[in-house]
């Protein structure tokens, strides 16, 4: 079938090069895709703001899915425009994306069908919002309703750094429209791990655990950014704890939105907090994870179109997906200035140089005179896979030192935590 990856970063260049290596992909294409995807995709330079226009395009070249990356084109109904068209979709439609698109619409699910969570309040007045936080005591965490790029979400170790957040949220708007509401939670103890699952609408199979790290500096200090490394499977997250998360969690929220009216068919991302009371949702994601899914693809020892194919005509089984009995890790090489700003145009150096079975998935590059350079951001995931988690960390770092460009920020302690429950 033809099979076409929306988006450009990394998590859309791992699930390109997943679906390149199935039998039942016979051509792929990539919107917009980026200068690394076009190795392996078609890439058609539609903007992901054009869903009308990407829609089209897809009617017009016979693609049999669409496989969508990002989260933005989700909440705006990407899917919803594709299948009226007649096209699969692997991907939830507008009213199952608000389980991202909005963080008081999924709190009310949550708080609904008693899926564990933090204890939270939603505010559309920044006064009363304050008056809870000073009621409350800290540490507190206060969220953006809407997307916010990952960035949205500030745990305030003081009651004045709260308020600090609800006066950036609601009067400052550096969120947007995003922070016209907000949720204030309970600050939840424990360690964090995400669960990504394969959802048909009715089906789920959870697929293997990971754990990524936000914040940009080891010892998981400074700011928030949008993931700098990731490993899987995570041993904090043992299979009991994963099937408690599947009995108490995945399935009673794809029951909720079912009773609420509302098909999830596509990845269902549960972000966790494993708390002395059990696994909490820390929040929910309407799409694969980045960069958890750098590292979770690459276990996947089955054909990923087969499973996405399945999950868009409500066919899913718990056969159709198994994984390789080993580990994975995945370093997020940033550029200089990053989360604040970032740095454009610097030379990478050192691809060719690397392990025949080390992968790069590239977030933030372009190609300048035939030789890539860096694009801002989050500019590459390097990704290892071996037998255990310790040599998959080695082995990650080891191709991470064969690559430079200027300012470049690496983390040196992805995967430590998994390291810990290990021993």
């Amino acid at each position: 079938m033809k099979v076409a990856v929306i988006g450009g970063g990394g998590r859309e260049h791992t699930l390109a090069w997943k679906l390149s290596q199935s039998l039942n992909v016979e051509k792929l294409y990539a919107i917009p895709g980026s200068a690394a995807m076009a190795d392996i995709a078609t890439c058609v330079n539609i903007p992901l703001s054009d869903l009308e226009g990407i829609a089209n395009y897809c009617v017009k070249e016979g693609i049999d899915m669409l496989v969508v990356g990002p989260e933005v084109p989700l909440t705006e109904g990407l899917a919803d425009i594709c299948q009226a068209k007649g096209l699969a979709v692997f991907g939830p439609n507008k009213a199952a994306a608000q389980m991202e698109g909005s963080k008081v619409f999924a709190k009310n699910l949550m708080k609904k069908y008693h899926i564990p969570t933090a204890a939270y309040a939603s505010f559309t007045d920044g006064e009363a919002a304050k008056a809870y936080i000073h009621e409350q005591g800290a540490p507190i965490v206060v969220k953006a309703d809407g997307l916010a790029a990952g960035k949205g979400v500030v745990v305030a170790q003081t009651e004045e750094e709260a308020v600090e957040a609800v006066n950036a949220m609601m009067e400052d708007h550096i969120f947007g429209a995003s922070g016209g509401r907000i949720v204030i939670e309970e600050c939840m103890v424990g360690e964090e791990a995400s669960l990504l699952a394969f959802v048909d609408g009715t089906t789920i199979v959870p697929m293997i655990s990971a754990q990524d790290h936000k914040r940009i500096f080891d010892n998981d200090e400074g700011p928030n950014t949008g993931g700098m490394g990731a490993y899987a499977p995570a041993p904090v997250m043992t299979p009991a704890l994963v099937k408690e998360v599947e009995e108490t969690i995945l399935r009673p929220t794809i029951e909720g939105l079912r009773q609420e009216g509302i098909t999830y068919q596509g990845c269902l991302y549960a972000g966790l907090m494993i708390t002395a009371q059990g696994p909490k949702v820390v929040e929910f994601n309407c799409r694969f994870g980045d960069p958890e899914t750098q590292a979770v693809l690459p276990l996947l020892d089955s054909d990923l179109a087969e499973i996405m194919y399945a999950c868009t005509q409500g066919k899913l089984r718990a056969d159709m997906v198994q994984w390789k009995p080993a580990s994975a890790c995945c370093v997020v090489m940033a550029s200089a200035g990053y989360p604040a700003s970032s740095h454009k145009g610097d030379v990478i150096e050192g691809l060719d140089a690397l392990d025949t079975d080390a992968m790069v998935f590239h977030s933030g590059t372009a190609k300048k005179d035939g030789q890539y350079v860096t694009n801002g951001g989050r500019v590459l995931g390097v990704t290892a896979v071996a037998p255990t988690l310790k040599e998959a960390i080695d082995k990650a770092y080891h191709n991470v030192q064969a690559i430079h460009f200027d300012g470049q920020q690496v983390r040196s302690d992805i995967g430590a935590k998994g390291l810990k429950h290990l021993k």
